[in-house]
């Protein structure tokens, strides 16, 4: 995901701001921005040499090369990975769009559509 996505991130710090300033009981609202940002920095797909890890904001799951059956592209143009177990991985910041850029990363083991 794009570090670009923090600026609206620090916009809604900002605007909290005075709210926090109000009363000790709304300094709770600062977890709003900070979760959101935890989860621009988090959230992900890392494609590599033995697989594709998908990191979302509390964990993380690796689907193997062995493992890919596919990748099946939803009604949203959202990318989920089919497992040969028959299990579906979201992608969770990849669109149809991506689909040429995830072929290149994946060194040919993903056809370029």
């Amino acid at each position: 995901m794009s570090r670009t996505a923090l600026l609206p991130v620090l916009f809604l710090t900002v605007c909290v701001l005075p709210l926090g300033g109000a009363s000790p009981w709304l300094l709770v609202l600062f977890v709003v921005p900070a979760v959101l940002a935890a989860w621009v920095l988090r959230v992900g797909v890392d494609v590599g040499d033995d697989g594709v890890t998908v990191r979302s904001l509390v964990g993380a799951r690796h689907v193997g090369w062995a493992e890919l059956a596919g990748i099946r592209v939803g009604e949203r143009s959202d990318l989920w990975l089919v497992t040969t177990a028959g299990t579906q991985v979201r992608l969770p910041v990849l669109r149809a769009r991506d689909l040429p850029r995830l072929a290149a990363l994946s060194g040919g083991r993903i056809p370029t559509p």
